[in-house]
């Protein structure tokens, strides 16, 4: 029996009591369990991997497919090529004015074949379209002076040519269009403050743990430029799908989460990191959610940075997000700042660090009802200090009328 209980405790059985009971080969050992992946703060059983609906650095996992109505792309060519990836901006910034080169020199060279300048190259009582024009490259290149006003005065237009004198205004008004529009779009895509982004950072975990006697979820956002975000704003989101009572499956359905809308909080000063919480009341999704609850749950948090840029005045927003077990039960962010001398001092090494601090591992609900029954229990345990005064008085005092049984007499018995 001892044998079998040190085997059950994972003790050898060569060991008993930490004295070899007999010397003999300690059986092979069992095959280790499989990995589990921990749930934040505490253990749990493993999870399926969820898809992210955002990723960490705020790219939206969402594509679009079987979109038949492709020419509304079209309609706004612009902002369809602003949002192109750089190799394909830089492959149409090119052919736009290679093409129209290539196009109006060909025009040119049309001209000069149909009028014969090209046979009287040596005769110099002939008046071409355009001097020295002799061949294709020469109008290919005439096009490229035309277009972007070169004019080095080898190759010009005589006025002789009313058919020349017409493509030239041509190729001058549709060559400072093609100039604006290709310029534009270069100009906006690389003003885009898309990078700003990159200096605003969210905590890699958020955590739930008491503020004020309350529970609160809470994440952390910091900025690593100098210059800083204007009327920065924060939001969050959650994401989860969930089933109306009506039966029907809403997918990855939004609701907001409160991180200070209506007191003014969700407006920040993002000088050094903040820490934003959303205090967990009876309007959360989260009112009835208790630590277990939680790691069971498949749900994702999105929060959302906005902010102008200090330096260029445009709108910037940051994306970041948080799946269940990234939410760490019981824990506390570190803090990062300190007074040095003259200055205060940001310590971005710990931006991402928790400490464990005592948390209650019931649902807000519970905490809440909890705290409502210690409260009742509290007012009617304690005894009326005036009751006790007066029975106190009314032994003492024969001054006091009294009953037969004891008690205090009333005001008219007095």
């Amino acid at each position: 029996m001892a044998q079998d209980n040190a085997a059950f405790c994972g003790v050898p059985e060569g060991v008993l009591g930490g004295v070899p009971s007999e010397t003999k080969p300690p059986p092979p050992a069992p095959p280790a369990p499989p990995k589990r992946r921990p749930w934040g703060a505490g253990g749990g059983p493993a999870a399926r991997k969820r898809q992210r609906y955002v990723e960490k650095d705020g790219k939206c996992n969402v594509q679009h497919g079987n979109v038949r109505e492709t020419y509304r792309y079209l309609t706004d060519i612009f902002t369809t090529l602003v949002d192109l990836k750089w190799r394909f901006s830089l492959l149409i910034f090119i052919l736009a004015y290679a093409l129209t080169w290539l196009f109006f020199g060909l025009i040119w060279w049309v001209i000069a074949y149909s009028r014969g300048d090209l046979e009287h190259l040596g005769d110099h009582a002939w008046t071409p379209c355009v001097n020295n024009l002799n061949g294709f490259v020469s109008a290919f290149l005439f096009s490229i002076e035309t277009e972007t006003t070169i004019g080095y005065g080898h190759r010009v237009i005589t006025d002789t040519c009313p058919e020349g004198i017409v493509l030239l205004l041509l190729q001058a008004i549709l060559g400072s269009m093609v100039n604006a529009f290709m310029v534009g779009c270069m100009f906006v895509k690389i003003s885009q403050p898309n990078k700003r982004a990159e200096t605003l950072v969210f905590s890699s975990h958020a955590v739930v743990s008491l503020r004020d006697d309350r529970l609160c979820l809470m994440f952390r956002v910091g900025d690593l430029r100098d210059s800083h975000i204007v009327e920065a704003s924060i939001r969050a989101k959650l994401i989860q799908s969930k089933q109306t009572q009506e039966g029907e499956f809403i997918p990855l359905d939004q609701t907001d989460l409160s991180v200070g809308f209506e007191t003014g909080d969700d407006r920040l000063f993002l000088v050094s990191p903040l820490i934003i919480s959303h205090e967990i009341d009876e309007r959360s999704p989260f009112w009835d959610v208790s630590r277990g609850q939680l790691e069971r749950d498949d749900f994702e948090i999105v929060v959302i940075l906005e902010g102008m840029v200090e330096a260029t005045g445009m709108t910037c927003q940051a994306r970041s997000s948080y799946l269940a077990d990234e939410v760490l039960w019981g824990h506390r962010f570190t803090p990062l700042l300190s007074l040095e001398e003259g200055f205060y001092e940001v310590d971005y090494g710990g931006f991402h660090h928790t400490v464990p601090v005592p948390t209650p591992a019931c649902s807000a609900r519970q905490l809440a009802a909890a705290a409502a029954r210690r409260d009742a229990h509290l007012y009617w345990s304690i005894p009326s200090r005036l009751d006790e005064a007066a029975a106190a008085g009314g032994e003492g005092d024969p001054e006091i009328p009294r009953e037969s049984n004891g008690t205090l007499a009333g005001p008219e018995k007095r």
